[in-house]
């Protein structure tokens, strides 16, 4: 089931300097840590002038959709999934 949320997480990032990449490995997210084995999909959007990075994301068999806010580098939780049907 898919389920719209907002809400603050706690995201480790890797950055690899030759190759110009940065990408998270991790999400702290309900007082648990989420090792993230897939990046499916990144993409970037604006709203006004700030730039917002939003990666879909597969950790322990859940879906994360992440969304970085580059003004205040704050990261939300905008979706979670189990994978099932509603």
């Amino acid at each position: 089931m898919i389920q719209k949320v907002d809400i603050p997480v706690s995201v480790l990032l890797y950055h690899d300097p030759q190759k110009s990449k940065t990408l998270p490995v991790s999400i702290s997210y309900n007082a648990r840590d989420y090792k993230i084995q897939k990046i499916g999909f990144h993409h970037t959007f604006r709203t006004g002038r700030t730039l917002f990075h939003v990666f879909s994301v597969v950790a322990q068999g859940t879906f994360f959709r992440l969304v970085f806010n580059t003004d205040n580098l704050f990261w939300r939780l905008e979706e979670i999934s189990d994978g099932y049907a509603d």
